[in-house]
């Protein structure tokens, strides 16, 4: 049962489990990673959190109610505030003190008391992946742009944030690339808005196959303008992968377009909205200095090489 639907998902989701008991945390672990799961485990709810800061969001948390320190209901609640898409089972002996509608109303998406059954553990968690299964399937939908397939400027909005964060709280470098298609309107006007749509989706191709898998991500930002998110690039790599991006869209018969990117790196400036924006400005200001060049050509930002 819950195989089968784990085989629907995108990805296998990633577990933390939740208690002051050595024994329980293994039973859980064992079941999970019998099922080719990645679990973690916490002894307590503080340890959890820390967790969640270093290594974290996971997709699926078992916790149990009564801990020493952070108890359970309390850290269903940070968790929620820090990432309202994890789903929550909590666990408890003590039904007569607990029931459902406190760890609902605390943030869960259900409640087993202990002792239980493999079998029960697999019917409870069943039930809320497929909860997720389904809410994955419309967030895919909302994510993508209808016309190439790939992610649209929504997301990449969502996705710039939480990267920009990760890379000025661990240290790595962040690169992105703005690129817009020259002369695209006049290769519309004249070619057709078929031909223009070939064009788009084609370049969305160029873009997944310039760059690395699962890594990199690709995004319409709007119209003819696309940019690339590459975490772990510096910029001498970010360049490079402009360049192939060139390289490839000049064997393609979309005469007389060619590219114009813009090039630039990640400096933290005040707050990571600032860092993030400045970012997407500087690649967007870069970008029209190979447009207002002539187009077919990559310009770095200049701040990017100076930091």
């Amino acid at each position: 049962m819950l195989k089968d639907q784990l085989k629907e998902l995108p990805f296998p989701p990633k577990f933390l489990v939740v208690d002051d008991e050595e024994e329980i945390r293994y039973l859980l672990r064992e079941f999970l990673e019998s099922l080719q799961l990645k679990v973690e485990e916490a002894s307590n709810g503080g340890e959890a959190l820390q967790k969640f800061e270093k290594k974290g969001p996971y997709h699926v948390v078992i916790t149990d109610i009564v801990m020493p320190g952070l108890d359970g209901l309390s850290l269903i609640r940070k968790i929620k505030e820090k990432s309202p898409e994890t789903l929550i089972l909590a666990m408890t002996g003590y039904a007569r003190d607990y029931g459902y509608l406190d760890v609902v109303e605390a943030g869960a998406d259900d409640l087993i008391q202990k002792p239980f059954s493999l079998e029960e553990l697999e019917a409870r968690l069943s039930r809320i992946l497929r909860e997720w299964i389904l809410k994955e399937k419309l967030r895919a939908l909302s994510i993508r742009d209808a016309l190439t397939e790939i992610f649209n400027r929504h997301y990449f909005e969502e996705r710039l944030l939480e990267e920009t964060h990760r890379a000025l709280r661990q240290g790595y470098p962040l690169a992105l690339l703005m690129i817009d298609v020259d002369r695209f309107k006049f290769f519309n006007d004249t070619r057709g808005h078929r031909e223009g749509d070939q064009l788009l989706k084609k370049l969305a191709d160029i873009l997944c196959e310039c760059t690395r898998t699962n890594v990199d991500q690709s995004f319409r930002y709007g119209g003819d303008e696309f940019v690339v998110l590459m975490p772990h690039t510096s910029l001498k790599g970010a360049e490079k992968a402009a360049e192939r991006i060139l390289e490839v869209y000049r064997t393609q018969s979309f005469e007389p377009t060619s590219l114009s990117i813009g090039v630039a790196r990640l400096i933290p400036r005040s707050s990571v909205k600032e860092s993030a924006d400045d970012l997407v400005r500087r690649a967007d200001q870069a970008m029209y200095r190979a447009k207002g060049q002539g187009g077919d050509r990559t310009e770095v930002d200049p701040e990017s090489r100076s930091h």
